[in-house]
């Protein structure tokens, strides 16, 4: 983004880079900003991303976050929103996760995107987007809030990344001519129990609706979606707790399962 630095964003941006260190969550930051615009809010993730680049991290995607009616409901928004992967949030399946990288995690069923063409929008259609994506994997994502007790709106969410945590992906890729995105169904178990049964078409009608507007959204803003790049375009439940010593595995038809093993003890 090239835009003016707005002096109290880059103190909001501070702030929620040191609960990173603190530990300690912090009030919603909405509060802080009496426009509270969307822009802002994209101003202040920005800010945040730039610090993690400069100190060696590398982005490695993008997340649409609140795609489904579930997540919407759940957070009381009404709109999608994006965040940024980078290679720190990549975990390796059945492998353990620290849990204590994390505040207050909770763990969504998702189809990861990775492309094998560049998507640069505005502009583009489902036709497009199609196109661009050489594979689909299973994937669970671990979102986090730096935000107490997860009192965020779509302002709180923006600024926070999304609300990005760390990602675990499948193992198996699978070509996307050979599924049906809309009709995929998919199972969420957590520690032994089933929590939850979703579809893709959850996500915007259909996770590529997601991609789409992912990619028209973050055009004029100057950024393309790069080759190799993964892209979750929302989750197919609602979001759930997960803690130390939880494994949470997601069955997606089609598709197989991926599982996530979080480390260490409450």
């Amino acid at each position: 983004m090239t835009m003016a630095i707005d002096p109290a964003a880059q103190r909001t941006a501070d702030r929620l880079a040191e609960v990173y260190r603190t530990r300690s969550p912090i009030d919603p930051v909405a509060t802080e900003h009496p426009d509270s615009s969307i822009e802002l809010a994209y101003q202040i993730q920005q800010l945040q991303v730039e610090q993690w680049v400069r100190a060696g991290d590398i982005v490695k995607g993008h997340k649409v976050g609140l795609a489904s009616r579930a997540i919407q409901r759940q957070m009381g928004v009404d709109r999608p929103d994006f965040g940024h992967l980078t290679t720190s949030m990549f975990h390796l399946e059945h492998q353990p996760i620290p849990a204590d990288q994390f505040l207050q995690p909770r763990v969504e069923p998702e189809v990861a995107f990775v492309l094998g063409r560049p998507l640069s929008g505005p502009g583009l259609t489902i036709a497009d987007a199609a196109r661009a994506v050489e594979f689909v994997l299973p994937a669970l994502e671990i979102v986090d809030s730096r935000i107490r007790d997860w009192r965020i709106g779509i302002f709180d969410t923006i600024a926070d990344n999304a609300s990005s945590g760390g990602v675990v992906l499948g193992s198996c890729p699978v070509r996307l001519g050979s599924l049906d995105l809309r009709t995929v169904g998919c199972t969420l178990h957590i520690g032994g129990g089933l929590a939850a049964t979703g579809a893709g078409g959850a996500v915007l009608g259909t996770p590529l609706n997601s991609l789409v507007w992912l990619a028209n959204t973050v055009g004029p803003l100057g950024v393309t979606l790069e080759p190799g790049h993964v892209i979750l375009p929302g989750s197919m439940t609602a979001a759930f707790p997960i803690r130390a010593g939880d494994t949470a595995v997601a069955t997606i038809s089609g598709m197989g399962t991926v599982t996530a093993v979080m480390a260490g003890r409450e």
